[in-house]
C-alpha cells in the first residue's frame, strides 16, 4: 500500500500544506527530489540540522476512526531516509525523555482497515517523534494540548467531523543541548476545519521550560492561543493564504507580553 500522505483537499476545500523559506528548504531532507516526506494521512518535513520535523500536516475523520493497539508496535527509523538526519533511540535511553507523537497515533487510525494499520505503525517512525518530558501527559496544561483536535470535534459544529492539523517543534538557537541533541522546548499546533461552508483554523504554541540538568526537570509549561503570522515568525515556513484568511485568532487577541495561557478548554476561539 502507498503512503498517500496529506490530503490538502481533505476538508472540501483548499487548505494546503505549509511552504518552506528558502533556509528552511535548505534544510531540509529531500526524498525523491521532494522536501516533503509522505506517510499513511500525514506528510511532514524533516531538518537535517536539528534532526526533528520542521512541521508535520495530518488529517482526521473523526467520523470512521478505529481502536487500534500500540502493541509490538517499535519505534524505527525510516529506512527511505539517512539514518544520519533522523534522532533515533540513542536520545530517549535511560532517561526520563519519552518519545512523543507529533501527530498523535490515534487521530491517524481510521479509513479501511489495513489503510489505519499502516497509519498506526507509520506514526512511529522517529520523524514524527520529538522529545517530551515523562509527566508531559499527566500535566493539565498538556492535558489541553493532548485533548486539541478532540475539542475542535467536541465543541463545535465541524462539517463532516473532519479537520486537517499542522504541528511540530519550534527550533530555537537556545534549545538547552542534552546528550548532543539540541531539545525543543516549544511547539505549535494549527487546526483547520470547516464550519457552515467556511474554513477556520486555530492555531496554539506550547511553551516547555526544560531544565536540563542531571534530573532532567520540568521546570513548566504553558499553552497559548496564538495567530498564524505569529508561528510563522518563530519558524522556517508559511501557511497557506486560505489558511490565513481562516485565522479564528484575528487581531483581537493580545499582544505576546500581555496574552494569558490557556486554563481550559472553553477558553479556545473556535
Amino acid at each position: 500500500m502507498t503512503s498517500a500522505g496529506f490530503d490538502a483537499k481533505f476538508l472540501g476545500t483548499a487548505a494546503g500544506t505549509p511552504v518552506l523559506t528558502s533556509s528552511g528548504a535548505d534544510d531540509a531532507v529531500e526524498l525523491d527530489g521532494s522536501t516533503t516526506i509522505d506517510y499513511a494521512h500525514f506528510s511532514l518535513a524533516l531538518s537535517k540540522s536539528r534532526k526533528f520535523a520542521i512541521w508535520v500536516a495530518w488529517n482526521i475523520d473523526g467520523g470512521d476512526m478505529k481502536a487500534l493497539s500500540r502493541n509490538n508496535i517499535p519505534f524505527v527509523k525510516d529506512p527511505r531516509i539517512p539514518a544520519g538526519f533522523q534522532t533515533g533511540d540513542e536520545l530517549y535511553r535511560d532517561n526520563r525523555l519519552d518519545r512523543g507523537h507529533l501527530a498523535r497515533r490515534a487521530d491517524l487510525c481510521w479509513g479501511p482497515k489495513a489503510e489505519a494499520q499502516k497509519a498506526n505503525r507509520d506514526s512511529f517512525f522517529f520523524t514524527n517523534i520529538t522529545p517530551q518530558m515523562d509527566d508531559f501527559n499527566q500535566s493539565t496544561k498538556q492535558g489541553i494540548w493532548g485533548r486539541l483536535e478532540d475539542a475542535a470535534l467536541a465543541d463545535v459544529d465541524v462539517e463532516n467531523l473532519k479537520v486537517s492539523v499542522y504541528g511540530g517543534p519550534v527550533f530555537n538557537a537556545d534549545d538547552r543541548v542534552f546528550r548532543s541533541v539540541a531539545i525543543p522546548r516549544e511547539f505549535y499546533k494549527a487546526i483547520a476545519f470547516v464550519v457552515d461552508g467556511e474554513l477556520r483554523c486555530s492555531a496554539f504554541l506550547l511553551t516547555q521550560n526544560l531544565v536540563l540538568a542531571e534530573a532532567l526537570d520540568l521546570d513548566e509549561f504553558r499553552v497559548f492561543q496564538v495567530s498564524l503570522s505569529e508561528l510563522e515568525k518563530r519558524t522556517s515556513f508559511t501557511f497557506p493564504a486560505e489558511l490565513h484568511a481562516a485565522d479564528t485568532a484575528s487581531v483581537q487577541l493580545l499582544g505576546e507580553s500581555e496574552r494569558k495561557p490557556l486554563d481550559d478548554l472553553g477558553d479556545i476561539r473556535w
